[in-house]
């Protein structure tokens, strides 16, 4: 390839909860600490396109997480333990799928190539083996990491690894991915100072020089002079979203894989990105070094792809803001999992295992503004605790964000406490039911052996085990049209009515009595039949069933019940049409 010289005329918060600051004062978090994040994090500039989608998690995935009980303390054989407990005590059977290994399962090291591996000592043969063995049990496994450069418990992390810890979950069989935000290092908003390009194919001296100055510049980019360069001038303005530098008629004789060098302006000492993005699709990362070298000009090296014929490239930085950062990077790796398993299938002819994508940044950045368009779910609040308090506040906040809701893209409230702590029986109840009722993911935490006797049947005796696998209100949560559930009414320390419309026109009621004192609740089904988004057809007598209580009764309009302090009741309610 000859050297061409083209040249071109240049043209000219998340609001925090008294509550939820509570639990977080008791979680050692500085609530006006993480209120300065979601305030300064509020500006969005970079735009996921479309939804994401890859054919799971169309309900609220269920199963069960290692970190609410066992923490660090875990190993392959407690894994698979639990697995076989899920399958031998009825839970596979009531959806219950996943088998999620949460923070602590990696060794402190990554391999020889590069890929993350398992604690060597409490995982000896490996995760894929284990992935195996919880497969042959008809159940999936799932897998943590961080998207920063270590984990929550500071172990190897997948910043800037995306795409080769995707490739090596999807060889290990991997189903479930949570992606954690502990010791993340944010994109810089800052972009370097480009004189030109260079396109050259691998192993080739010769290539394109394209000066930056005749590039199509927009927004703040502008062109300003320096005579210690080679072309005496070059392109800034790039920074915090400002503006672009656009190269749009890139010419080459073959498609493939061809070296674009950036020249650079070293000035700042701080580092600086930009994004490359090739014929308005396929995106690259450079990340740039803070300036300390001794001579005037830089260069950054990346492998890109073009087409034969005219390409475009266009040089920006689209971070403005915190929340712009993460947007990115959760994106990056949600697409990087989608790569990966259709890859691992297409190489080995094996079935494709589309892996939940689970996005876990505590809400700081306003996920359910972005969220579809990066995962499968995202977590909407701090880490949920094994009390009441937490429970409330997560509720609290949750409850609100109904709109975002939807099959394939789920609000997470965080992994379920029932059965742990001092719960009581209302309170357990109460923590599931509103979980249901909120489309919420059902992912256990509790320890799931105690649902199996000593012989190994089921004990469908156990409080705890009837609260999770009431069939009833499993269904409304996966119910498949998808709804979260709106809060129609509610009173300070009193009773909430919640609200569910689900499959077949028919809907579900929730009365939760959050206060400290036994309370009345009650709500008219006519009045319920008026509301927009209700399609519960106006009949004169529905038939309604308590799930809690098993009952079933007719009613021509009032519901009403006392509840104790915690405590719900729910309903499922169908015209009569006959």
């Amino acid at each position: 390839m000859s050297i061409k010289r083209k040249l071109k005329v240049a043209l000219p918060v998340a609001g925090l909860t008294v509550a939820a600051g509570a639990i977080m004062k008791q979680q050692n978090i500085c609530p006006l600490c993480v209120a300065k994040r979601v305030l300064n994090a509020t500006r969005i500039t970079y735009k996921n396109e479309g939804r994401f989608e890859n054919g799971v998690a169309l309900t609220p995935p269920m199963g069960w997480s290692s970190w609410n009980l066992f923490r660090h303390r875990i190993n392959e054989d407690l894994i698979y333990e639990i697995a076989e407990a899920m399958a031998k005590s009825g839970l596979k059977d009531a959806g219950y799928t996943y088998v999620n290994i949460d923070d602590c399962w990696q060794s402190s090291s990554r391999d020889k190539n590069g890929r993350l591996q398992a604690d060597l000592a409490t995982f000896p043969s490996g995760i894929k083996n284990l992935a195996e063995r919880v497969n042959a049990l008809g159940l999936k496994l799932g897998i943590y990491s961080s998207n920063g450069t270590f984990t929550c418990e500071d172990l190897p992390a997948s910043l800037y690894n995306e795409a080769i810890d995707a490739d090596t979950f999807a060889e290990w069989g991997i189903e479930y991915f949570k992606y954690d935000f502990c010791h993340n290092k944010p994109i810089p908003t800052s972009a370097p100072d480009i004189d030109k390009i260079i396109i050259t194919k691998p192993n080739e001296k010769e290539g394109i020089v394209i000066e930056a100055e005749t590039g199509r510049l927009t927004g703040k980019a502008r062109v300003a002079e320096d005579s210690k360069l080679e072309t005496g001038k070059y392109v800034t303005g790039l920074s915090a979203n400002g503006g672009a530098l656009i190269f749009d008629e890139v010419e080459v004789d073959e498609d493939g894989e061809y070296i674009l060098t950036i020249g650079l302006r070293k000035a700042g000492l701080y580092q600086k990105y930009a994004e490359i993005v090739v014929n308005e699709k396929d995106c690259y990362d450079a990340y740039f070094p803070s300036t300390k070298g001794f001579t005037h000009e830089g260069r950054h090296q990346i492998t890109i792809k073009l087409n034969k014929g005219v390409n475009s490239i266009k040089i920006h930085n689209p971070v403005a803001s915190r929340m712009d950062s993460a947007i990115i990077q959760y994106t990056k790796m949600g697409k990087e999992l989608k790569r990966a398993t259709k890859e691992y299938a297409e190489r080995t002819g094996q079935p494709e295992k589309p892996i939940v994508y689970s996005i876990c940044e505590w809400g700081v950045n306003r996920p359910w503004k972005w969220g579809a368009g990066a995962g499968n779910l995202w977590r909407t609040t701090m880490d949920i605790k094994a009390f009441w308090a937490s429970i409330l506040a997560i509720y609290e906040f949750n409850v609100r964000l109904y709109k975002y809701a939807g099959p394939g893209n789920w609000n997470d409230p965080d992994m379920l406490e029932v059965g742990n702590g001092n719960l009581t029986d209302d309170e357990n109840k109460a923590h599931f039911s509103l979980w249901c009722m909120m489309a919420a993911p059902l992912i256990l935490g509790n320890d799931i052996r105690t649902f199996l006797k000593p012989d190994g049947t089921p004990d469908t005796e156990n409080k705890i085990y009837k609260i999770v696998t009431n069939k009833d209100m499993i269904a409304i949560d996966q119910d498949r049209r998808g709804i979260q559930c709106r809060r129609i009414r509610t009173t300070p320390s009193l009773v909430d009515v919640l609200v569910k419309p689900l499959e077949n026109k028919e809907l579900a009621v929730c009365l939760f009595n959050k206060g400290e004192m036994a309370a009345k609740g009650e709500f008219s089904i006519r009045e319920l039949t008026s509301l927009g988004f209700i399609d519960l057809p106006k009949a004169a007598v529905y038939e309604v069933k308590d799930i809690w209580e098993n009952e079933i009764f007719t009613s021509q309009d009032k519901v009403s019940a006392e509840l104790p302090k915690h405590s719900v009741k729910v309903y499922r309610i169908k015209a009569i049409t006959d």
